[in-house]
């Protein structure tokens, strides 16, 4: 997870300087340019250019990946006339090394930029739009990146918008960033958020031919179990150590059995960190789980005087003042912060698992009026703005990744066209997600941690109750906004 910026126009160095400051946090352990020419791990604050340029990119580095045969590498990278930076994972980073080597491209690639760069750059035969599209027809990841080719100014977003990317336009000066308050510091106000699998090019979009969402086929209840273990597998390979961001329900507890069996056969340290009030629900289920799973627990016990020193920051990052986000934005924010602490980068997430199997209790009108497949898929196509954007955020003001397994595309198509009925089973199922819970049980979760009700994030750690009876009385939000 990176921080990546940009301008088109009369650019500054300064502007573009200014930029990456103000999303430092999300990249702390490098920082490039790209003017007329790329500079490296250059320091933000005594880096000196007066000229002015068309086009202009940043990249903030969050290192994750130090291997023999894979590293996070610093950006923005170039080869021929194509220059990028990139946001994220390509999670078949190996494949597409490979297949490059078969093609006949003889440089060295070490990072997931340089995959993306030199796979374009086979791709493009003068048509950069149809190279982007050929390439990300092969990456599995989750991903925001923006190329420049001389002369034509290409942004790109992975299927589900799991990586954030926003840009806007003020008169002749158009730009994009992965946070909306980069592009202010500019005086770039009129922010939009570019869509999942949509492509910008020379700030006209483009939409995909049909998004995952919508495809239909016949689903396979048997593939889910698998596909799920495929999911996790591509999304700690090459770690040495994960958090799992922990409540002790359903998803995460599934999420970290799961893990502890792919740990028995290679060195990954797992560990568990959970948020919540004295006496939460979600402290209590995830103290019993951690003791059924025999893993390692870290609880951050919330209070007023916590959740009113984060306040400041976090409503800021999530650029809203709504309860409901500010409270699930403080979990992310407490848990991925005890992560950083323990100076581990990549933490598991179990967002998505409720849009997927039917979990909110709002699903069950759905079922009941047989439209259950739809909204859930409506929901999906909304997740990026809804939930994705605001956990980027929070997890990034600790610059800690969040990685989604319920979100691997692959999974994401398949369990979409998996019937109704395995997902609610009758208008009086009030724990909904039956294929999921019936999975994990089998798998080893205890009836008690499988069949756990469901409890927002904000309800069960208790924080929207110190929100509404403590605090929002005598502050008001939207001031940090």
């Amino acid at each position: 997870m990176c921080s990546i910026v940009g301008l088109q126009g009369n650019v500054k160095a300064d502007s573009i300087i200014q930029m990456l400051k103000s999303s430092k946090n999300r990249g702390p352990d490098s920082s490039g340019l790209f003017l007329d020419e790329i500079h490296t791990d250059i320091n933000l604050d005594e880096f000196d250019d007066d000229n002015v340029y068309p086009v202009g990119f940043g990249h903030n580095l969050l290192s994750i990946y130090d291997l023999d045969d894979r590293q996070s590498k610093p950006q923005p990278v170039s080869n021929g006339n194509l220059t990028l930076v990139f946001n994220g994972e390509v999670y078949n980073f190996k494949t597409i090394r490979n297949l490059l080597s078969k093609v006949g491209v003889e440089n060295e690639i070490l990072s997931d930029a340089e995959a993306l760069l030199y796979l374009i750059d086979f791709y493009n035969k003068g048509d950069l739009v149809k190279a982007i599209q050929m390439t990300t027809k092969l990456i599995d990841g989750d991903y925001a990146f923006a190329v420049w080719d001389g002369q034509n100014l290409a942004i790109a977003r992975d299927p589900l918008g799991v990586k954030p990317l926003f840009y806007a336009q003020n008169g002749e000066l158009k730009g994009f960033a992965s946070t909306r308050n980069a592009l202010k510091e500019v005086g770039l106000n009129e922010i939009e958020t570019l869509k999942p699998e949509h492509i910008l090019f020379n700030w006209k979009d483009i939409a995909p031919a049909q998004p995952i969402y919508e495809k239909i086929f016949e689903g396979d209840v048997s593939k889910i179990d698998k596909m799920l273990r495929l999911s996790l597998l591509k999304r700690i390979e090459g770690l040495r150590e994960v958090g799992v961001i922990f409540s002790g329900g359903l998803d995460s507890s599934y999420l970290a059995l799961l893990l502890k069996e792919i740990s028995e056969n290679i060195p990954l340290k797992i560990k568990l960190y959970a948020v919540g009030a004295e006496g939460s629900k979600d402290v209590e289920a995830a103290i019993y789980a951690s003791k059924f799973l025999n893993m390692d627990l870290e609880i951050c016990e919330v209070t007023e005087e916590l959740v009113r020193e984060a306040l400041p920051e976090v409503v800021n990052a999530i650029g809203d003042d709504n309860l409901m986000k500010v409270g699930v934005g403080l979990t992310t924010y407490f848990a991925t912060k005890m992560v950083k602490e323990d100076d581990i980068k990549v933490a598991i997430s179990g967002q998505g698992a409720d849009e997927l199997f039917g979990g909110y209790k709002r699903y069950l009108k759905s079922f009941v009026d047989g439209t259950l497949n739809y909204d859930l898929r409506v929901d999906m196509s909304n997740m990026y703005h809804v939930n994705l954007e605001r956990d980027d955020a929070c997890s990034m003001l600790n610059g800690v990744e969040l990685r989604l397994p319920f979100l691997d595309k692959k999974l994401v198509e398949l369990v979409l066209n998996i019937p109704d009925n395995k997902k609610i089973v009758s208008m009086h199922d009030d724990m909904r997600k039956s294929i999921l819970r019936k999975l994990a049980f089998e798998e080893g979760l205890d009836y008690e941690i499988a069949y756990r009700p469901k409890k927002a994030a904000q309800y069960g750690t208790g924080i929207d109750k110190i929100l509404r009876k403590k605090i929002i009385k005598d502050t008001d939000l939207s001031q940090f906004i």
